[in-house]
C-alpha cells in the first residue's frame, strides 16, 4: 500500500472517529440540557426524594404565558410570584419561551424597562434549546428554601448618598432547588440542580406582612432587575 493509500485510510478512520465522538457528545450536551448534569448521575422519579418533588398545582402556576404574574403592595409576595413565573414552565404547554418571559417582562418598572426585559429572558432557553427539551416533554418548577433580604443591600442602603437608592427600591436574594421532569427515550427521570440569584424590586407606597391585604393607599411592587443566575447577593 502506497503512502497516498495509508493518508486516505488514516483520515478516512479520522473521519469515522471524529464522527464517533462528535455523536457522543452531542447526546451528552442533549442529556446535560434537559438534567443539568452527566449521564452518570442519571436518576428515575423513582429515586428522587418525595421532598424534592412537589410541584405547584395547576391552578396556582405562574408565568405559563396565559396567565399574567399577580402584583400586590407586598415586596415579599411579588417577589414570590416573579421567581415562581421564571421558573415554573411547560415544553407541551403549546407556548414558547419568550411567552413565559413576556408574562414576566409585564411586571417590569419602566425605570430599567430594556435591561429588565433582557435579564428575564436570560433566565428561559433559547428556541433551540426549547426545541430540543420539548423532544423529551420537559417540564420546570422551582422549589423556594430561602428568601431574605441580603446583607449587602442593607449595608448598601444604609451608606447610600442621598438619590442614589429610589423610594421604595429593595432587593431579596433566593436559594433554591430547580426541578426539571420529562423523558429520557421511553424513561421517565427527574433531576434538580441549586440556584440562587436576587431579585431586585421597586414599589410605590409599599405595605408589608399582614397589613399589605388591607392597605388600599398601598401601590404595586415591580420587577426592577435580576442579578445574573447563581451570581446573588449575600
Amino acid at each position: 500500500m502506497d503512502l497516498t493509500d495509508r493518508r486516505h485510510r488514516a483520515a478516512f478512520i479520522a473521519a469515522i472517529t471524529g464522527g464517533l465522538v462528535l455523536l457522543t457528545l452531542v447526546g451528552i450536551g442533549l442529556y446535560g440540557l434537559f438534567t443539568g448534569t452527566s449521564p452518570a448521575r442519571e436518576r428515575t422519579a423513582t429515586d428522587v426524594p418525595e421532598q424534592t418533588t412537589t410541584r405547584p398545582s395547576p391552578d396556582t402556576t405562574q408565568g405559563n404565558g396565559s396567565q399574567a404574574i399577580p402584583m400586590n403592595s407586598d415586596p415579599e409576595k411579588t417577589a414570590r410570584a416573579i421567581i415562581e413565573g421564571l421558573f415554573v414552565w411547560d415544553t407541551t404547554s403549546g407556548y414558547s419561551p419568550s411567552d413565559y418571559a413576556q408574562a414576566v417582562a409585564d411586571v417590569t418598572s419602566t425605570l430599567e424597562a430594556d435591561a429588565a426585559a433582557s435579564d428575564v429572558r436570560s433566565y428561559f432557553p433559547t428556541p433551540a434549546a426549547w426545541v430540543q427539551l420539548r423532544t423529551h416533554q420537559t417540564r420546570q418548577w422551582i422549589t423556594i428554601t430561602e428568601l431574605e433580604v441580603p446583607a449587602t443591600w442593607e449595608t448598601a442602603v444604609q451608606q447610600s448618598a442621598p438619590g442614589q437608592i429610589l423610594p421604595g427600591m429593595t432587593a431579596y436574594t433566593v436559594t433554591g432547588i430547580r426541578h426539571r421532569a420529562g423523558t429520557w427515550g421511553t424513561e421517565p427521570i427527574e433531576a434538580e440542580r441549586p440556584v440562587a440569584f436576587t431579585v431586585f424590586l421597586v414599589c410605590d407606597n409599599p405595605a408589608s406582612g399582614s397589613n399589605a391585604e388591607d392597605n388600599d393607599g398601598a401601590g404595586q411592587c415591580q420587577l426592577l432587575r435580576l442579578s445574573q443566575l447563581d451570581t446573588p447577593l449575600q
